[in-house]
């Protein structure tokens, strides 16, 4: 392993017969499945699983939904395993978009995940991981704000020290809650089949009685299902860790969606062995509820268990995109200090430290989801985007190896359908659109001054050089070695 020393005002790396100094992969197959399953799987399918059944009208409606959205899920995630064996580098929809596009497309792109996307959701789920920690404390009341800050500052600076010190660590911490968030569902899932055993069968008859018959109601009930599917893409972001990705990206991506759908049908079924659709509808934690009328005195578990369930999804989230930055910082979209690696832990500490930054910042707001609701329409436009960028590397570089390759029409159905959920959301949410596409337009002036200016004062140059230099020797981190031919991807991936 290269060593740091001081040597003209700079830190480099000594050479010893170690390893380059250099992110590794050590992410494998059961780390990539629990990472995925750790950002699906948050706190919604405990909490309130209530968009799917309120606007299908019945059960059965809402169960075949839950297939559908399911399905849908698959078709974008082998869309994605396709660019990630393609294009095979960290970064997920950014390094894409960067690669067919160019770079401004690319900057709003990185833009908007550095500014919304991975520190609000990181920081939304802080709250709620506080809040279920702090339930049994505050059985009859809301806990204090004040603690749920506390709590949740402290959550995100653990996850922080795991993923700065040891990325084996953190993948091993996304498998253990990963399975924790498991058992609680299949907890669920056990106890409904017993109540199902024992004919209590009275919310699953006639299960089709009230549909809907309201298009735009289906076209809603599918937006809530598809989205409860979010997070298949973030394996992507992680793919210069990911051991044999050719392999284990899709492998990873489609084994993780199975458990998932499965799993979110048999949990909503269970549901309703206990609870009628209208309690289901108005609780504000339905596996909480179902706990009460089934655990006896063991029904406090589950607000741990949910706990624990929000807690992996915020590992999870943290691991991944924080790669992101550190991948926009090496194509000199972002700082150059968050393109570097400390050099004894071989993690990119900055990238890490930052959102950690950014999650704590956010989590002081008052609106915080709102602000989820806003990254809602963004996440749409980038999804749309990655399957705009697969249809488009067909025709305009036919020769790329492509160890997986779908038929045409997959990404082609897909990019009209994701277009007809960017065009939804602005029918339902006029204003939080507009807004959003302000904040993502935003970052135009921005990519001009940090990435297009070149020409900058020498004295403003000297004074961010210098400042880098310090934040290096601060946290022990270097400039990542390049790989070395036999690590590297041997073929050109875009002209």
């Amino acid at each position: 392993m290269g060593l740091c020393k001081k040597k003209s005002g700079e830190m480099e790396v000594t050479d010893k017969k170690d390893d380059a100094v250099r992110l590794k992969k050590e992410i494998g197959l059961i780390h990539g499945i629990s990472i995925i399953i750790g950002v699906i799987v948050g706190s919604g399918i405990f909490v309130s699983p209530v968009g799917v059944l309120k606007n299908t009208g019945s059960v059965g409606v809402a169960m075949v939904l839950w297939v559908v959205c399911g399905l849908f899920s698959v078709l974008g995630a082998v869309c994605y395993a396709e660019l990630g064996t393609t294009i095979p580098r960290s970064g997920g929809e950014y390094i894409y978009i960067l690669k067919a596009f160019g770079p401004l497309p690319a900057f709003l792109c990185l833009w908007i995940n550095f500014i919304c996307i991975g520190a609000v959701s990181n920081a939304a789920n802080s709250l709620i991981f506080a809040t279920y920690v702090l339930k049994p404390m505050f059985p009859m009341c809301e806990p204090p704000e004040i603690a749920l800050q506390l709590i949740g500052a402290v959550a995100i600076t653990f996850l922080t020290a795991v993923n700065c010190f040891n990325v084996k660590w953190a993948a091993k911490v996304a498998v253990v809650f990963t399975a924790s968030k498991l058992i609680a569902l299949f907890t669920v899932i056990i106890t409904g089949f017993v109540y199902l055993a024992k004919g209590n069968t009275e919310y699953l008859q006639n299960t089709f009685e009230g549909s809907s018959s309201s298009v735009g109601a289906y076209a809603l009930a599918f937006y809530s299902g598809f989205w409860a599917f979010a997070g298949w893409n973030y394996l992507n972001f992680l793919v210069d860790e990911l051991i044999n990705p050719r392999k284990n990206l899709p492998l990873a991506i489609i084994i993780s969606l199975a458990i998932v759908t499965v799993t979110y049908i048999l949990a909503n079924i269970c549901y309703l062995t206990v609870l009628s659709p209208d309690e289901m509808l108005e609780s504000s934690a339905v596996a909480v509820l179902f706990a009460d009328r089934t655990l006896g005195v063991m029904a406090w578990i589950m607000p741990l268990f949910v706990a624990a369930s929000v807690f992996g999804t915020m590992n999870s989230e943290m691991l991944s995109m924080s790669r992101v930055f550190f991948t926009g910082a090496e194509e000199g979209h972002l700082p150059v200090f968050l393109a570097m690696i400390n050099y004894k832990w071989l993690t990119p500490a900055p990238s890490i430290i930052v959102l950690m930054i950014f999650t704590i910042a956010f989590m002081m707001s008052k609106d915080i989801f709102y602000l989820i609701e806003l990254t809602g329409f963004t996440y749409a436009i980038l999804i749309c985007s990655s399957v705009a960028v697969l249809i488009y590397l067909r025709y305009k570089q036919p020769e790329l190896t492509r160890p997986i390759k779908l038929p045409i029409g997959i990404p082609i159905f897909l990019f009209f359908w994701t277009l007809f959920i960017v065009v939804l959301t602005i029918y339902q949410q006029p204003m939080e659109s507009l807004i959003s596409i302000c904040i993502f337009l935003s970052g135009i002036p921005v990519y001009w001054f940090g990435v297009s200016w070149e020409k900058k004062p020498k004295a403003f140059q000297n004074f961010i050089d210098c400042w880098t230099q310090r934040l290096q020797k601060l946290f022990m981190v270097i400039p990542q070695e390049p790989a070395s031919i036999t690590e590297s991807n041997p073929e050109p991936l875009l002209e």
